[in-house]
């Protein structure tokens, strides 16, 4: 068992950012990412289609015998992993947006948080932010948007950073210092909101390394470490496989071979 996968899913290409993250703390490891690009995002979803995706991509996984899962999505995260983790028997690794070190981080007391309408919406969340920012200024923004470009491959894009200015401006006029980046497609665009953000001093924050590490500790506790360089990393997208071969070759800065999941 200890040479299986471990399976990483996100509503499309944006959890690459945790898949990165993985590969750098787990180099032995290997990973199965599902990429469910042709219900992206998932911010937008029904409740029960996107209990339908994620049961759909566990059932994947399963068949794959994963030792462990990782849901690399927020917002599959606020609304699914609790049933997930009563439905499936292997460790289930979940994220959350980062309000609590946003909150210990922050100088100007104004914190922005980037995310998708689920996630903001969530209880989850909404419990995150009553038990870690109470004591701040929370400035939250619904991107519609962002996970589109990024699913496209437009980082940078005139669009793209038209879209950014638009979400950012009135949170850089409120002192906001410290971003959260509630969305795993996001990380792809810190380069661009910095630019957008030009001389103001503004951190970014995402929660791909702290759920590799978390994902780390869950392995070590149950003795799953793969001992064996392995490395068989599979892609699987249920979008087409060429266009998403394209958008991932980009965002991982090397040739990818995706399949029909």
């Amino acid at each position: 068992m200890n040479n299986n996968p471990i399976g990483i899913f996100d509503s499309g290409v944006g959890g690459l950012s945790v898949y990165q993250a993985v590969r750098k703390h787990l180099p032995k490891e290997s990973c199965v990412y599902f990429a469910d690009s042709a219900y992206a995002p998932y911010g937008k979803l029904p409740r029960e289609e996107l209990h339908k995706r994620c049961q759909h991509i566990a059932d994947y996984f399963i068949e794959r015998n994963v030792k462990a899962m990782v849901i690399a999505c927020n917002t599959a995260t606020a609304l699914m992993a609790d049933w997930l983790r009563a439905e499936y028997d292997l460790p289930i690794i979940a994220l959350e947006p980062a309000i609590k070190p946003a909150a210990s981080l922050t100088r100007s007391g104004h914190i922005g948080v980037f995310a998708t309408e689920n996630t903001l919406h969530s209880e989850r969340y909404q419990r995150l932010v009553a038990q870690y920012a109470r004591d701040t200024s929370i400035h939250q923004v619904a991107c519609h948007g962002f996970v589109e470009q990024v699913e496209k491959g437009e980082l940078d894009s005139p669009k793209t950073l038209a879209l950014i200015k638009q979400y950012l401006q009135p949170l850089l006029e409120y002192k906001v210092d410290t971003l959260v980046l509630g969305c795993t497609h996001y990380p792809f665009l810190a380069s661009s909101i910095k630019k957008v953000a030009g001389a103001a001093s503004l951190k970014l924050l995402d929660t791909a390394e702290p759920v590799s590490l978390q994902l780390t500790r869950v392995l070590a506790k149950h003795d799953l470490f793969n001992e064996i360089a392995l490395q068989n990393d599979q892609f699987v997208t249920s979008a087409s496989p060429s266009e998403a071969q394209t958008i991932f070759t980009k965002l991982l800065n090397r040739p990818v071979k995706v399949q029909q999941g």
